[in-house]
């Protein structure tokens, strides 16, 4: 009888060491697919921890992914909707996600169904005392030909303008410490949001960690990246986010360079002082 109230005990210990999660679904005329990844993430959710909220942020959608969310709520009591009133852009949805998570550990991954929400198991057993994030990366892409090449060339182009420290930016597939994303401060609306995020994360001194993971067609409706006119403006975020950052850096250089000419010429100053 001892023993069983140690096992029972040691169990309880080990389920209260577990961290908590918040999900958050980026949600954007997402009616047909946003249901079953808020079940199974309630499905997956206990077995990974005893403290756990999910969240959608419907990004001003103009179907019935609302009400579809209205009736989620009435049947899962954890569940927390943020709603735009109108379209503001994935980075401004995932910015939302971000400021409202309330827990230890933040995952998150796209409205739309290409990723199955139960592999954020594999995601979490990565996820020990020494890592940050752990993003996944995609065995192969379900997209057709096109997509496909505009992935390609945005992953390329982020990595040519960036060092980031993963092989595949282009997966919303993560699981990332909130003590970790508040370290940085994110300005993208755009789908830049993603190289920004994981640049300032890593420029924190982040660790990461990968996992791939698999990738499926979608099902229902049409990508709101990969058009013309979004491809074009994310990558004009891209470009004008690595100026940015250049020029911040630049300007660091030039106050560190002016500070050490202070103290220089101060140092030059006290000497003279002394020496009369």
């Amino acid at each position: 009888m001892s023993e069983r109230r140690e096992l029972d005990n040691r169990q309880k210990m080990e389920r209260a060491k577990r961290p908590s999660i918040s999900v958050f679904f980026p949600a954007f005329n997402d009616e047909k697919t946003i249901g079953p990844l808020v079940k199974e993430a309630f499905a997956v959710l206990p077995t990974l921890t005893d403290d756990y909220e999910v969240i959608v942020v419907d990004d001003g959608s103009s179907d019935s992914t609302a009400e579809t969310l209205d009736e989620l709520a009435r049947r899962f009591s954890g569940l927390r909707i943020v709603r735009h009133e109108r379209n503001r852009g994935y980075g401004a949805a995932l910015q939302s996600g971000f400021a409202h998570a309330r827990k230890e550990l933040v995952f998150y991954t796209d409205g739309d169904g290409q990723y199955d929400v139960r592999e954020i198991v594999e995601l979490h057993r990565l996820m020990t005392e020494r890592i940050d994030v752990v993003n996944g990366y995609k065995i192969a892409r379900a997209d057709g030909r096109l997509r496909a090449w505009l992935g390609r060339t945005y992953n390329y182009l982020a990595h040519l303008l960036f060092h980031l420290p993963i092989r595949d930016v282009d997966c919303d597939f993560r699981l990332i410490r909130r003590a970790a994303i508040r370290k940085i401060a994110l300005a993208s609306t755009s789908g830049a949001i993603c190289v920004e995020l994981v640049h300032k994360l890593a420029s924190a001194g982040c660790v990461f960690a990968e996992v791939p993971v698999h990738h499926y067609p979608r099902a229902h409706g049409r990508s709101q990246f990969f058009t013309l006119r979004r491809v074009a403006r994310t990558i004009f975020d891209l470009v004008a986010l690595r100026l940015k950052l250049t020029a911040r850096k630049g300007s660091g250089h030039r106050t560190a360079r002016d500070r050490a000419a202070k103290e220089r010429a101060l140092d030059d100053g006290v000497r003279s002082v002394l020496r009369r």
